[in-house]
C-alpha cells in the first residue's frame, strides 16, 4: 500500500442532466436527480491534484457550478470544463469570474453535421460564438473536441483546420461504449474511411512546430489502433494516478467500464470522507488488480494521457522519428501493435472476467 502513487488527475462528473440529444451518448436519457448529485462540501473531500476535468452530462446545468469551480481551484492549478456549449451566457459569465478556467466545447462536425449528431439545432453556432467570445475575453485555455463516428471523420479534418486558424486547442475521441455514456451499441463500421482520415490528421499534426502536436499525433495513432480492434498502444493503469467521481460520489478508475465485463467502484466519498483512506483501501487495490487484466481496449484521453506521461520514452521516440519523416515529406509510420512495458498479457484480450 505504501507504493500506491498519489493521484495527479481527477474527473468529476457533476451531473447526468443534459439538454443535448446526442446519438453517441444516452446520458440525456438517464438524468440524475439534482437533489442527489455530489455537493460542494463533498467535493472538498477530494485530494489536491495537478489537473481537474469537470464534466457531465452538461456541467452548466448545475446552479452552483461557480462554487464547484472555486473549490476545484483550491485543489488544482488547472481546471477544465467539458461542455456542449449550449448555455453560452453561463459559460461566459463563469469565465469572467475565473479567467484561468479551461473550456472545451464538444463540436461533432460542421454546422449541419454537428446539429444532426447532437440532436439540437443551433448547437454549432452557439459553440463557435462562445469560443470566439472567450477568445476576445483573452481566456487562453479554450478549444473544442470532436467524437468521431461513422460519418463525421471528414468534418473532423475541417474542424482541426478551423481550430488551428483560430489558435485554439483541438481534441479527438472515438465511439466508445461504457456505463458513463449509458451506451452499449456504438460501433464504427466505416473503418477504412475513418482510419484514413485519422491518418491524415496524424500527418497534419506532425507538420506542426509544437512538440505537443506530435504527441497528439501519437494519441490519434492510438485511436486508429482502437478502431481497428487492436490492443492499446500502452497499457491501461487507470486508478493509479487518475480517477473519476460520479454524481453520487462513487469513485471509479475510469469511465470506460461495462458491466458485461466488469464494473467495480474503488469507494464512495460519502461513505468514506477521508479520501486517502479510500484511495489506499483493499477495495481500491482490488479494482487496480482488475484494471491490470481488463479485457477492454479503450483509448480515451483520461486514461491514455497518464501512461503516455509515465512511459514518455515510447511516444517521444515515435514522435521524433516520425517528425523527421514528416520533414522529408513522408507519411507517418503507424504502429499497429502494443508496446511492451511489462503489462499483464491478459489485459485487452476480450475475455470476460468471472
Amino acid at each position: 500500500m505504501s507504493k500506491i502513487p498519489s493521484p495527479a488527475d481527477m474527473c468529476i462528473i457533476v451531473t447526468y442532466r443534459c439538454p443535448m440529444r446526442c446519438e453517441m451518448c444516452n446520458i440525456w436519457k438517464n438524468p440524475t436527480d439534482k437533489k442527489q448529485e455530489i455537493t460542494v462540501e463533498e467535493i472538498k473531500r477530494l485530494p489536491k491534484v495537478k489537473f481537474i476535468n469537470i464534466t457531465g452530462g452538461e456541467p452548466f446545468v448545475r446552479e452552483d457550478l461557480d462554487e464547484i469551480v472555486k473549490v476545484c481551484f483550491t485543489k488544482s492549478p488547472r481546471v477544465v470544463i467539458s461542455t456542449s456549449g449550449w448555455y453560452a451566457d453561463r459559460i461566459i459569465a463563469l469565465a469572467r469570474k475565473f479567467p484561468k478556467i479551461g473550456i472545451r466545447i464538444s463540436i461533432e462536425g460542421l454546422s449541419q453535421k454537428n446539429d444532426e449528431l447532437r440532436g439540437r439545432p443551433g448547437g454549432f453556432d452557439k459553440g463557435l460564438h462562445t469560443l470566439l467570445t472567450l477568445r476576445e475575453m483573452k481566456v487562453k485555455d479554450i478549444g473544442f473536441g470532436c467524437t468521431v463516428s461513422n460519418n463525421n471523420s471528414a468534418d473532423m479534418l475541417d474542424l482541426y483546420r478551423l481550430a488551428k486558424s483560430l489558435n485554439m486547442e483541438f481534441a479527438t475521441a472515438a465511439f466508445h461504449n461504457s456505463y458513463y455514456f449509458h451506451k452499449y451499441d456504438n460501433s464504427i463500421d466505416a473503418k477504412d474511411e475513418v482510419c484514413g482520415n485519422f491518418e491524415k490528421l496524424v500527418d497534419l499534426q506532425l507538420k506542426e512546430a509544437q512538440p505537443k502536436s506530435w504527441f497528439r499525433a501519437f494519441f490519434n495513432m492510438g485511436l486508429i489502433n482502437y478502431i481497428e480492434g487492436n490492443k492499446r498502444l500502452l497499457p491501461c493503469e487507470a486508478g493509479n494516478v487518475n480517477f473519476f467521481v460520479d454524481p453520487w460520489g462513487d469513485v471509479y478508475p475510469c469511465n470506460g467500464m461495462e458491466k458485461k465485463y466488469w464494473m467495480e467502484r474503488m469507494g464512495n466519498i460519502r461513505e468514506t470522507p477521508n479520501f486517502k483512506e479510500l484511495w489506499t483501501s483493499e477495495q481500491a487495490e482490488r479494482v487496480r488488480a482488475l484494471v491490470r487484466k481488463c479485457p477492454k481496449n479503450c483509448w480515451m484521453v483520461g486514461t491514455a494521457s497518464p501512461v503516455m506521461k509515465k512511459y514518455i520514452r515510447v511516444p517521444l521516440l515515435w514522435a521524433l522519428k516520425n517528425k523527421l519523416r514528416s520533414l522529408r515529406g513522408k507519411p507517418a509510420r503507424l504502429n499497429r501493435s502494443s508496446y511492451n512495458v511489462g503489462q499483464d498479457p491478459r489485459q485487452g484480450d476480450l475475455r470476460e472476467i468471472v
